[in-house]
């Protein structure tokens, strides 16, 4: 539901905030006033296409801004499968166009597209205007329409059809790449052998390295650790000999002060810490080998592992994973056939299970198509048109029409003239009649049950009025009435009739400030609803007759 509608330097609008609530919203205004504006200002929010000329003359860009109540799951995960943060219980749009037609977008305060305000708009709002060119009435709309009133979900359809299409894919790829396969299995099988033959084991490489320094430095390494092992442990001076005779004085001072046990007993833990020290470096020194044959196989083996490392990696570790990533590229080039017949197997039973919700999903569209076209051809005719209406569903289950919500398409026709031949609607000429159609039909599906989870919260219809009056001008307003107990409708009007059916009515006013023209709007009091009324029945000039005959509509209609 919209709940703030904020417009600034928008063709005549320099600066307005609508605060919109539940029920029936009705804008009324002299004709050029800008009721039409505000609805184009809405649909700019909702992903139409900008133009500079909405600018007005003299700054520097056009802001229009809303604020809808959003406690709606889908919409939210639209958000989140796009980087938007989802805020708690509403939404903030936002659109900045520059006098070059350019725009900017934020939704919650962080950039977006305007491909994003698209995606979102069926969330949010549907917008029926005259000459209306945002969320048309276009394929997809259409289907949409016809599944809320049959009740179709399309979980369980998604699902299979996104698993039918990764088999599908799987099978058309490993088709597509067999030949270029076949081409380069030569060469994987070299690769594997050549690396399987080297015998690498993971880290070899820096173990190796490590062994060659040793061996290459073997006479230096030795003399540093026997010599260390002297000055630790064998020579005369040796420290274990110095701590052997300090552990005689401690030991004399212990006799007679108790505090050197303590120190008597550290120097033995350090006597025991070098021992084993000196016991290390003797063993590394015995180990060193320092055999000229052996350095030789080490540098031969780097030499090979390097040769390796240039062609399939910089490191042992990514060499052998290069050697099991062509054997598995061989596997599948020698059990090719064997893995295609399997994906073929698992294909046709994938599409087995898709056709059979799919062609479910359309039969419930064939009885609702039948069921729906009555009550709305109904519906119409008691809008001042004597049409006839049909709704068409059509498709075949060929592979190339199969989609996430199965293989229909659906047209709307209309006759709005005897004699005519029946027409889809969104070509119907008169912008007022495509309103009133989408008034019956969305008045019908409201009126379903199944529906009552599906429908738009926000419902917009400009000029929905043209070319009727008197009775036709009274059923339209009850119809919206209607609408409104389940939705937020906005309509923007010029028959005191339907207006008298708002629950919340708006005045657009157009006056001219310093030299320029101005449009305001205003939430009418109770009295004030009576003298627009009064006006919009006589015109210009108000009569205490016009005054009466207001208020017995407002009485009427309350």
């Amino acid at each position: 539901m919209l709940l703030e509608l904020r417009v600034e330097n928008y063709a005549v609008i320099d600066s307005l905030t609508v605060g919109c609530a539940p029920g029936l919203n009705l804008l009324t205004g002299e004709t050029g006033a800008g009721k039409s504006i505000l609805i184009g200002a809405l649909a700019l929010l909702l992903g139409d296409k900008a133009s500079s000329e909405v600018v007005r003359h003299g700054t520097e860009k056009a802001v229009v801004s809303g604020v809808f109540e959003a406690e709606n799951n889908h919409a939210d995960w639209i958000l989140e499968q796009n980087g938007i943060e989802p805020e708690p219980g509403e939404m903030i749009l936002k659109r900045e166009i520059a006098p070059g037609g350019k725009s900017r977008v934020f939704i919650n305060n962080q950039p977006a597209t305007v491909a994003l305000l698209r995606e979102l708009a069926p969330e949010l709002a549907s917008i029926h205007a005259q000459n209306e060119n945002i969320l048309a009435f276009d394929a997809v709309a259409r289907l949409v329409l016809l599944d809320t009133y049959a009740g179709n979900q399309f979980g369980e359809l998604n699902r299979s059809h996104e698993a039918w299409s990764r088999i599908r894919e799987s099978l058309l790829r490993l088709e597509r790449d067999g030949q270029d396969r076949l081409r380069m299995a030569d060469l994987w099988s070299f690769q594997k052998k050549e690396i399987e033959s080297a015998h690498l084991q993971p880290g070899e490489d820096q173990k190796l390295e490590t062994e060659k320094r040793v061996l290459a430095n073997a006479e230096k390494l030795h003399s540093a650790a026997m010599s260390a092992y002297d000055f630790l442990y064998d020579s005369e001076f040796s420290v274990v000999t110095q701590l052997a005779a300090a552990r005689k004085h401690l030991e004399e001072l212990a006799r007679f002060d108790p505090k050197f046990q303590e120190a008597l007993s550290a120097l033995e833990s350090a006597k025991v810490g070098i021992e084993d020290v000196s016991a290390t470096v003797r063993d590394y020194a015995e180990s060193i080998d320092a055999s000229p044959e052996r350095l030789g196989q080490v540098e031969d083996r780097l030499a090979q592992i390097d040769r390796l490392k240039r062609k399939y990696g910089d490191t042992v570790d990514a060499v052998i994973a290069f050697g099991e990533d062509v054997a598995h590229k061989l596997s599948e080039v020698e059990d090719r056939d064997g893995i295609i017949a399997g994906l073929k197997k698992e294909l046709a039973a994938a599409a087995e299970q898709y056709l059979s919700l799919a062609r479910a999903v359309s039969k419930r569209r064939y009885t609702a198509a039948k069921d729906l076209q009555k009550l709305v051809e109904a519906e119409i005719n008691q809008l001042a048109m004597k049409a006839q209406f049909k709704i068409e569903v059509s498709g075949s289950d060929e592979t190339e029409n199969w989609t996430s919500t199965g293989f229909d398409s659906v047209t709307y026709l209309i006759a709005t003239n005897a004699g005519e031949p029946m027409q889809p609607v969104e070509q119907i000429a008169s912008g007022g009649e495509l309103s009133r159609v989408m008034l019956a039909l969305k008045a019908t599906v409201e009126g379903s049950t199944k529906a009552k989870l599906y429908l738009q919260k926000t419902l917009v219809f400009d000029e929905i009025d043209s070319g009727i009056g008197g009775r036709a001008a009274e059923a339209v307003g009850k119809k919206l009435k209607s609408l409104a107990k389940a939705n937020q409708v906005l309509c923007v009007t010029h028959l005191p009739q339907i207006a008298s059916f708002a629950d919340h009515h708006y005045l657009i006013e157009k006056r001219t400030v310093g030299g320029r023209t101005r449009t305001s709007v205003r939430l009418l009091s109770a009295e004030e609803r009576t003298e627009e009324i009064a006006r919009m029945l006589s015109g210009a000039k108000l009569t205490e007759t016009s005054r009466q005959h207001a208020q017995q509509l407002l009485k009427t209609n309350a």
